[in-house]
């Protein structure tokens, strides 16, 4: 499927509406996969509402692995390799500090889009003691479809090259012990990571992250919540129909 730069301008856009409550100011970002080489991200201290083209920059992928496998020293080199990565170098655009990230998901995870943002209510469980199980449990068969079984859990880092070492090792951890790429990645008191193939399905898992985390919260008032046992969650994963539907909602005409 062909894609271009305005596929990740209106995805950003629609994760920046107030009504989604996923994002405020200049919180979250987002890229897209250019080719094997490169990707676009947000650039730094861009908000997501009403971003336009000028809003993205085109890094190329090899520094930016490069410098997950030997981590400079200080922030001004990790700068200056950032900055080198740019197709562009006439443009006075930075990449958002969380360019490190974007380009070790893209690549590992083989996905072609990823939505970051900070949804109140699923902060809410981030900043809280339930994290663990809200990353680890399903409550209902909409939740496991659309998001995955069980979700990848981040421990806090400083936001940046810190947060993608930790990142990369929760991500790989994942996809030793389940053999696929997570949907969904949860950052404990920061926020989620949406993966996906195109920004319908980008949009549909943090919405649908989003009711989740509203659920969890509304049946913690209630007492502890229930969840599905994890050999359901699997099971309709894994359901032909499910897996139909699922490819559906993938595609951005299906919406």
């Amino acid at each position: 499927m062909t894609r271009n730069l305005s596929d990740l301008v209106n995805m950003t856009r629609a994760l920046g509406e107030p009504a989604m409550d996923c994002v405020i100011i200049g919180e979250g970002n987002t890229s897209m996969r250019i080719d094997d080489a490169s990707f676009y991200v947000k650039a730094s201290g861009h908000q997501m509402r009403g971003i336009d083209e000028d809003g993205f920059v085109a890094v190329r992928f090899e520094p930016m692995l490069d410098m997950l496998d030997d981590p400079p020293q200080t922030l001004a080199e990790q700068k200056a390799i950032t900055q080198a990565a740019k197709l562009d170098q006439a443009s006075a655009r930075s990449p958002s500090i969380e360019v490190s990230f974007h380009a070790m998901l893209l690549r590992e995870c083989g996905v072609q889009f990823i939505g970051h943002t900070h949804p109140t209510a699923i902060n809410q469980i981030m900043c809280s003691q339930f994290a663990t199980d809200f990353a680890s449990q399903r409550r209902f068969p909409d939740e496991a479809v659309l998001c995955g079984p069980v979700s990848a859990l981040v421990p806090y880092a400083d936001p940046g090259l810190p947060l993608a070492l930790k990142m990369r090792e929760r991500v790989r951890q994942y996809m030793a012990q389940y053999d696929e790429a997570p949907k969904l990645i949860l950052l404990e008191n920061h926020g989620m990571i949406a993966l996906g193939d195109s920004p319908a399905e980008i949009l549909n898992i943090t919405a649908m992250a989003v009711k989740a985390a509203r659920i969890f919260l509304g049946a913690l008032l209630t007492g502890k919540p229930t969840r599905m046992p994890d050999e359901e969650a699997w099971h309709v994963v894994r359901r032909p129909d499910e897996i139909y539907r699922r490819n559906l909602f993938v595609d951005d005409d299906a919406r």
